[in-house]
């Protein structure tokens, strides 16, 4: 039996609004070893960082946002710039060693967020994280969110498609983030 496809039929999505957005994390994703473009045949351990922005989208629900990284806290990694611009202070030798990038779930900053387009589709890329100004008011992750690896089928394909009668899988205060 034949199956179809057409230019038409991927979903249609709204991306994010560009410009400087305060944001909370929502989940670490473990992307495995993927191909290393730049040393064919070789891979590198990725993970996606993703976080809701205080903007919503027509639904009412938060926008979500997704930035890739090769898992390296190298001096050259992009990972380890926006952990430390996040934080607002280097890594120290202890942490270098090993830094569980978890710990940043339920943290907030500032995001800015960049659009770019490919074909016909519009995507929102994170250019850059900031920690959150002095005095402003902490964000909560939406209750509705469910971290992917809690999710039942294990799937990322639609990172925000959850079911409504899951709730966030953990209750994160201020105390509880050491980052």
């Amino acid at each position: 039996m034949p199956i179809y496809a057409s230019a038409g039929s991927g979903t249609s999505f709204t991306p994010a609004p560009a410009g400087t957005h305060q944001a909370v994390c929502v989940d670490v994703i473990d992307k495995g070893q993927q191909p290393n473009p730049f040393k064919p045949g070789t891979t590198q351990a990725k993970i996606d960082i993703a976080w809701q922005i205080a903007e919503t989208r027509d639904d009412g629900k938060p926008f979500l946002v997704f930035k890739r990284y090769t898992l390296s806290l190298n001096e050259k990694a992009s990972l380890r710039h926006d952990l430390e611009s996040w934080r607002g202070r280097p890594f120290t030798p202890d942490e270098e060693r090993r830094f569980d990038v978890e710990t940043v779930i339920g943290a907030n900053c500032l995001i800015s967020v960049q659009h770019n387009t490919k074909g016909d589709k519009t995507y929102a890329n994170v250019m850059s994280v900031m920690p959150l100004l002095k005095g402003m008011s902490k964000m909560t992750p939406s209750p509705d969110y469910i971290r992917v690896c809690e999710r039942d089928d294990q799937s990322d394909s639609n990172h925000d498609e959850v079911p409504p009668e899951r709730a966030y899988v953990e209750t994160i205060t201020e105390d509880s983030i050491p980052f």
